[in-house]
């Protein structure tokens, strides 16, 4: 599989080609026979250097969070006379434990890792009701699978030839989720790269100490490179020691070092680069920590709405409406995220309070 264009640029800051993932054998493993192995799983090389940068980290943690939190509901609709109704209804058994070895909030977080970073995910049914319909299911790694038919990165449509650690699955099994947000692993490849680029050379000048000045002979007879280096020596001897004045001739000068932490850190940089990536994910750039002059006052409940309204709820829809299709429930039987609950904070105990987030007290994070 060729490599993209972030997990080019994460091996050259690793300093090393990631290990090719190689297909399992035939026979007993791959295909649904690997579904449950999970030392076969992984999240892919793109996906993981997209993660090490902070802005991605925060944005989908934030949505994940909220994604992960919700309840799924079931319900059918009728016509009272003037609009359809929604009608809720007892919930299949799997609405609770949708995979019976972990919990909603861990499957249906990772589920949404999977379309955020890829733009498409995937539940295999491991099991069926007496009716035909799943009664539970797995997760399968987007990085796992292979779309013989369309490799992507814009998918038309679900894929009739699925290929799961080397074998082919059988398309009636797999749950396909394809999300209406590009993957960004994909969607801003350079964007990505460019941070972890600025990543590496924020990290290689953290590390590199900065003179606080420069002394320099300016007359008299040159000194060798071993007098230079005592002359300095000394001069930091004398202001550990905590001189306060320092005493040079007319042959020597002493010059302030310009450079200053927040230039060697590109601060300004990171910053344009961290809002930069907001816009890539989504997600409200206060929400990140980066300062923006029109959102200096926020509420709870209003910063509840704008991630929701603005970041999570394109992948919650799909989600929703995946499971809804009738390859999943019988016709007119529907299931949606209990948003309500989330936008009015009925699970938290106290009052919405007014937060104050002037651009000055903002922290970088990208």
């Amino acid at each position: 599989m060729p490599r993209t264009l972030i997990e080019f640029i994460g091996d050259k800051i690793t300093g090393q080609r990631q290990p090719a993932q190689k297909a399992a054998a035939a026979g007993n493993y791959g295909g649904a026979n690997s579904v449950g192995r999970y030392y076969q799983y992984i999240e892919g090389t793109a996906r993981n250097n997209a993660i090490s940068v902070p802005t991605i980290s925060r944005a989908r943690d934030l949505m994940a969070s909220v994604i992960g939190c919700m309840n799924l509901r079931m319900y059918n609709e009728m016509w009272n006379g003037t609009e359809m109704e929604k009608v809720y209804i007892a919930p299949r058994s799997w609405l609770r434990r949708i995979s019976p070895s972990v919990t909603n909030n861990f499957l249906l977080s990772w589920l949404f890792d999977d379309l955020f970073f890829y733009g498409a995910a995937y539940l295999f049914v491991t099991s069926r009701t007496a009716d035909g319909y799943p009664a539970s299911f797995d997760r399968l790694p987007f990085a796992n699978v292979t779309r013989r038919d369309q490799p992507g990165p814009v998918f038309f449509g679900p894929s009739n030839e699925l290929y799961f650690a080397g074998e082919k699955l059988d398309t009636n099994n797999v749950i396909q989720f394809l999300s209406p947000v590009q993957g960004i692993v994909y969607q801003s490849a350079q964007a990505v790269a460019t941070a972890l680029k600025l990543e590496r050379a924020r990290f290689r000048n953290a590390a590199s100490p900065i003179a606080s000045g420069t002394l320099r002979q300016v007359g008299g007879e040159p000194m060798s490179g071993q007098e230079l280096a005592d002359l300095a020596a000394s001069f930091d001897a004398a202001r550990e020691a905590g001189a306060g004045t320092a005493a040079l001739n007319e042959f020597v000068t002493y010059t302030e070092t310009q450079t200053s932490p927040d230039k060697m850190l590109l601060i300004d940089s990171a910053q344009f680069q961290a809002a930069d990536l907001c816009r890539l994910t989504n997600v409200p750039s206060y929400l990140c920590g980066i300062a923006v002059g029109g959102y200096s006052y926020v509420s709870n409940q209003g910063a509840r709405l704008d991630l929701w309204t603005f970041g999570a709820k394109p992948y919650a829809e799909c989600i929703a409406s995946t499971l809804s299709m009738n390859n999943v429930l019988p016709n007119g039987s529907y299931v949606e995220f209990d948003s309500e609950s989330y936008l009015t904070a009925e699970y938290t105990t106290q009052n919405d309070i007014t937060e104050n987030y002037e651009p000055s007290e903002v922290g970088l994070r990208q």
